[in-house]
């Protein structure tokens, strides 16, 4: 039996659902690891649809790692994100910082 498009779109939506709260558990707890201080601006800038607009369709990004969450668990997610998002996440954080204020 194939699923319809309307079934593959909720299925679609179903998984990024469950992989945005991946990331954004990721995010938090990268954020907190590594800074020590809780930034939602930086997690926001790690999880937002600008930012996964990088890598594909938003939805479609966070359903992939929503499906390594469910298949593979979540030491495997974290792997995925960190070896899909997180390289590109480093370089645009490093631009940010050395960017000068606006006015100046």
């Amino acid at each position: 039996m194939s699923l319809t498009s309307k079934d593959r779109s909720d299925q679609l939506r179903a998984e990024a659902w469950i992989g945005d709260a991946v990331l954004t558990l990721y995010a938090r707890s990268r954020i907190l690891q590594q800074d020590g201080t809780i930034d939602a601006e930086k997690c926001h800038r790690l999880t937002s649809n600008h930012f996964l607009s990088a890598f594909g369709e938003p939805t479609a990004v966070e359903a992939a790692i929503g499906r390594v969450y469910q298949q593979q668990g979540l030491d495997a997610a974290f792997a995925h994100i960190e070896a899909l998002l997180v390289p590109a996440f480093k370089k645009r954080e490093e631009k940010l910082v050395q960017k000068p204020p606006r006015g100046r």
